[in-house]
């Protein structure tokens, strides 16, 4: 295993060995890492924000960080004299989600360990944040049942804790919640609930609101599902 490290870690700063060889390697490793990078992402990514030259972009920081990695080289000088001019540029792009810029990160990253030719460090940590990131995806860690469902009905009379509607609710959902509860429109005699729902199973939604219908009393009857993409 040690043998194995030493052939894929290169030679690194120590022995200030960039010669265009190594350079090109580095250039090419950070390439590939900077595409399974950009892969994953893609195949994890969920919502409605996605986009193509982000993906695209997570490629090209990747190669780029290693380019400067290799013009630094061993030379402090050179290394303070690019950091003054990487501030004159200004990056006014809002990047709303965190995650995006976790994967930002993990670019910059392996990109400084290929361009310093520390190359089993940017393998491995390539393949493990790879690993991490479709563990969480598969899992769905840090994912939350939200009330997915919107019920409104109009009914005539008190709805107490035993009547039939919260009956047929309990049976059906995990959870509810009132929201609203106001007299009719146009003068009519009926109260016009609003109520959140977790529902257990989409699939019996009609056999839900057929019960409901069966109810003597209630009218109007409406139920909106959430969509899964609007999970915030």
């Amino acid at each position: 295993m040690n043998q194995i490290w030493e052939i894929f870690e290169g030679p690194g700063y120590s022995n200030g060995a960039f010669t265009p060889e190594n350079v090109i390697l580095s250039l090419l490793l950070a390439f590939v890492l900077g595409q399974v990078l950009a892969w994953v992402y893609y195949f994890t990514h969920r919502g409605l924000s996605y986009s193509r030259t982000f993906v695209q972009s997570l490629v090209l920081i990747t190669v780029v960080v290693a380019i400067i990695m290799a013009v630094i080289g061993n030379n402090i000088i050179t290394a303070f004299g690019l950091m003054g001019a990487l501030a004159i540029i200004r990056f006014r792009n809002v990047i709303k989600d965190t995650r995006d810029i976790v994967f930002i990160f993990c670019s910059l990253v392996v990109g400084m360990a290929a361009g310093s030719q520390r190359y089993a460090i940017a393998i491995v940590g390539t393949i493990l944040l790879s690993l991490i990131t479709l563990y969480l995806h598969w899992t769905a860690f840090g994912s939350r049942q939200p009330h997915n469902g919107f019920l409104r009905f109009s009914f005539t009379g008190h709805i107490n804790a035993e009547h039939p509607i919260l009956v047929i609710l309990k049976r059906f959902c995990g959870n509810f919640t009132l929201i609203s509860a106001q007299g009719g429109t146009m003068g009519g005699p009926g109260v016009e609930y609003a109520y959140q729902l977790m529902i257990r199973n989409a699939g019996r939604n009609e056999e839900m609101l057929s019960e409901l219908q069966n109810v003597q009393g209630i009218e109007n009857i409406s139920l909106t599902m959430q969509e899964q993409l609007l999970e915030v």
